[in-house]
C-alpha cells in the first residue's frame, strides 16, 4: 500500500532554512504530482507547494519566493526547501498525493517545524 514518510522537521530560529522530505512507496511515484500541506492546531490543513510529474510548481501566497519545492523520482522523494522562515510557518508538514488535492486518503505522521522569534 501507498506510504508518505516525513522527516527534516525541527526548531529554527526565525530567518533560518530547513529542508523537508518525504519518501514515497507503494506506487510508481514518477507519474503522480505531489504536494506539501501544513496544519496549526484548531486549522484546517492547507496547501503549501505542489510539484506535477513533470515539475510544474505551485506555491502558496505566503510561501512564494521563499520555499522550493522538488522531487527526486529515482529516490521516490520530494522536498521542500524552507527559506527565511517566519514564526507563522510553524506547524505539522505533511505530504500527499496530487497537485492541489490531496488523493490520498491517509496521511503521514508528519514533521513538526517550529520557528522561533
Amino acid at each position: 500500500q501507498v506510504q508518505l514518510v516525513e522527516s527534516g522537521g525541527g526548531l529554527v530560529q526565525a530567518g533560518g532554512s530547513l529542508r523537508l522530505s518525504c519518501a514515497a512507496s507503494g506506487m510508481t511515484f514518477s507519474i503522480y504530482a505531489m504536494a506539501w500541506y501544513r496544519q496549526v492546531p484548531k486549522k484546517q490543513r492547507e496547501l503549501v507547494a505542489g510539484i506535477s510529474s513533470r515539475g510544474s510548481t505551485n506555491y502558496a501566497d505566503s510561501v512564494k519566493g521563499r520555499f522550493i519545492i522538488s522531487r527526486d523520482n529515482a529516490k521516490n522523494t520530494v522536498y521542500l526547501q524552507m527559506n527565511s522562515l517566519k514564526p507563522e510557518d510553524t506547524a505539522v508538514y505533511y505530504c500527499n498525493v496530487g497537485f492541489t488535492v490531496p488523493l490520498f486518503g491517509s496521511w503521514g505522521q508528519g514533521t513538526q517545524v517550529t520557528v522561533s522569534s
